[in-house]
């Protein structure tokens, strides 16, 4: 949620330790849907009134938020995305607003706080894709928001990867398309164009004087980026060349492909890398292009069109 304090600050700092050590709960395990007309648990992008990504900014930069928003619609049904132990409820602005609502399941391996939802019992037992509740009027408390559900990790970790589909064995092997490769665009929908130009394959450059010879992949500011393919790590890639905010990335060789992901900031340069692997996070474009829409550049080595690779990839 934006306007309000996260349950806990997560400095970025810790971004790479959580990954590496793996809590508990954040087993390779992915849950059930969680909002009625969002089947793949779209998170929100970014609005007037900020973004819904884990760790994006909260109080001008002084804050982090410590959970994910969930994009649903005012009104919508709800269900668990894991079976277990309701307890509640949960309040978040604790003013008795509108949308001061909501539950935490704790199951076997999981342990989630949903706000903004008016739950049909804070107590006693659920399964895993049972109705939950209702989404509360989000729309009457902050008018034009992307209304959605606040997740948020009890322990306070990324619950990004456990919300996004897991890529079937069968597909990681057999199926030439890329897998995701940002949270929240399951479809790796391709940038259209916004003031400073076009996402697309050969978009113009330079005031048509050169092509675009990558695809922009649309991605949050601080979003979890995933490997593609499985391959072989290495860098830094620079773009800029200038230390920007947004100057970093890395290649990725094997599987039949050679690919650069550009404004990220990798976990790791080197080494190994599995299909659908977190492979780090989308770094903060807004602060260097304001307005554009965020994404990760992606080339291929030979300056090919990488469209066809991407899973239901849009180009125009």
């Amino acid at each position: 949620m934006v306007v309000f304090s996260c349950f806990s600050c997560f400095p970025c700092e810790v971004f790479t330790e959580q990954l590496d050590a793996h809590p508990p709960q954040q087993q390779h395990q992915h849950w059930a849907q969680i909002c009625s007309g969002n089947p793949t648990n779209r998170i929100r992008g970014c609005d007037r009134y900020g973004c819904g990504n884990f760790g994006a900014d909260r109080h001008g930069g002084k804050e982090k938020h410590g959970g994910v928003d969930v994009i649903c619609s005012d009104g919508a049904t709800v269900y668990a995305p894991f079976s277990g132990q309701l307890s509640g409820p949960i309040r978040f602005f604790h003013n008795g607003n509108a949308i001061d609502d909501g539950v935490q399941i704790r199951g076997s391996d999981f342990c989630v706080k949903l706000v903004c939802i008016h739950p049909f019992r804070y107590h006693g037992q659920i399964r895993r894709g049972q109705r939950l509740g209702k989404m509360l009027p989000m729309q009457k408390v902050y008018p034009g928001i992307i209304s959605h559900i606040h997740v948020e990790n009890c322990d306070h970790s990324d619950p990004t990867h456990l919300l996004t589909p897991a890529v079937p064995p069968s597909q990681q092997q057999q199926d030439g398309r890329w897998a995701a490769v940002c949270a929240g665009n399951p479809t790796n929908e391709i940038r259209g164009c916004d003031k400073y130009g076009c996402g697309y394959y050969g978009a113009p450059r330079r005031n048509g004087k050169g092509k675009h010879r990558a695809v922009d992949v649309i991605c949050a500011d601080g979003a979890t980026v995933y490997a593609p393919f499985s391959g072989q790590l290495s860098g830094p890639v620079k773009i800029f060349h200038n230390g920007n905010a947004i100057d970093d990335g890395v290649q990725i060789t094997g599987s039949g492909f050679c690919v650069k992901l550009l404004c990220i900031h990798p976990i790791r340069y080197n080494g190994p890398i599995s299909k659908g692997q977190v492979l780090g996070r989308m770094l903060p474009m807004q602060r260097v292009f304001p307005g554009i829409t965020s994404h990760i550049h992606i080339e291929n080595c030979n300056h090919s069109d990488p469209t066809s690779n991407l899973e239901r990839g849009k180009g125009q």
